[in-house]
């Protein structure tokens, strides 16, 4: 009797030092949310909903997106930082929040710092276009156009500091041409304007302008990436049409409180990667002219990733002189 009682005191001192994420229920238990920092109907939101929607039906738990808009996104990753780092709240991050680090001189998070990055979205193109009124039709066009009209040519935006408003800097930069930014509170008013001929061009973001490009609305020029895109192969790259080296990708990504469990990033990370190579995932992004991550689309690559964005939009962000106005 003393010796069976002393082997269930024994095996109950074992069990207690089993981890938590082996000996409860496994994470996880209850709604999932992915916050964006842009209204419903952008790119980001379409990623994150696609995601959030196939996570859903493999988990059997729900993933909500929540749409927390303002200030370029920053205040949605701000109500990210200080939730509470319990695997429940995540931020679907971009190109804007690297960006955002130098362009703001008080910035309440630090997208390095106070996050861990979780897994890589997708990236998309950017795409210059414009009105088809004007009598532009090449790369080629576009910079001798702005040249011979110093100051006059017009490139829209979704706001300073967007990735659409430093791909037009970085140009201005590459070209030595005087464009005038023109920046809107987010790429549909800007779209509006655009068709309306109330401004000339913008390079927004393939999802977003490839549908009015191919409805005869915009003229296309040229693709932002270093390779022709899948979902509109004619369309030449920037660096075909004399700019070798003019590479810009809009991308976005998963974010997670910083002091979040490290095995839970992980799940998360091996979650995504799931969703990402699903039929119906694949589908929708190959329709948009979203590109999947390359494998293994690890933690410690995005996060390496992240940090040089920052760096490299620093430089863009202190040449150009961009402010937030």
């Amino acid at each position: 009797m003393f010796r069976r009682i002393a082997i269930l005191c024994g095996l109950a001192m074992v069990l207690q030092t089993v981890p938590a994420a082996w000996a409860g229920p496994t994470w996880p238990q209850r709604p999932v949310t992915w916050v964006v920092g842009y209204a419903a109907g952008g790119t980001t939101d379409i990623i994150a909903r696609t995601l959030a929607h196939e996570l859903s039906e493999q988990t059997g738990q729900t993933f909500v997106v929540e749409n927390r808009t303002g200030a370029n996104s920053n205040i949605g990753a701000e109500i990210v930082k200080r939730a509470e780092p319990d695997g429940y709240t995540f931020y679907v991050g971009s190109t804007a929040n690297a960006i955002n680090r130098t362009l703001y001189k008080q910035l309440n998070y630090d997208i390095v710092q106070d996050f861990a990055s979780v897994a890589m979205l997708g990236t998309v193109p950017n795409l210059l276009v414009v009105n088809p009124s004007l009598p532009i039709k090449s790369v080629k066009d576009y910079i001798e156009y702005a040249k011979a009209n110093p100051g006059k040519l017009t490139c829209a935006s979704s706001g300073t500091g967007s990735a659409i408003h430093m791909s037009c800097e970085l140009f201005k930069l590459q070209t030595g041409t005087n464009i005038l930014h023109v920046p809107y509170r987010g790429s549909g008013p800007a779209m509006t304007d655009l068709l309306g001929g109330q401004v000339d061009s913008i390079f927004d973001n393939m999802p977003t302008v490839l549908p009015n490009v191919q409805a005869g609305k915009l003229r296309a020029l040229g693709v932002t990436t270093s390779e022709r895109s899948p979902s509109a192969p004619d369309i030449p790259t920037l660096a075909e049409s004399g700019l070798p080296d003019f590479s810009v990708q809009s991308w976005f990504g998963l974010f997670a409180p910083a002091a979040t469990d490290p095995a839970i990033v992980q799940q998360m990370n091996v979650a995504v990667n799931k969703a990402l190579a699903s039929d119906a995932v694949r589908k929708v992004f190959d329709q948009r002219g979203v590109v999947k991550p390359k494998a293994p689309n690890a933690t410690p690559e995005f996060a390496q990733f992240v940090q040089g964005e920052v760096d490299r939009w620093a430089k863009v962000v202190k040449q150009s002189g961009a402010k937030v106005e």
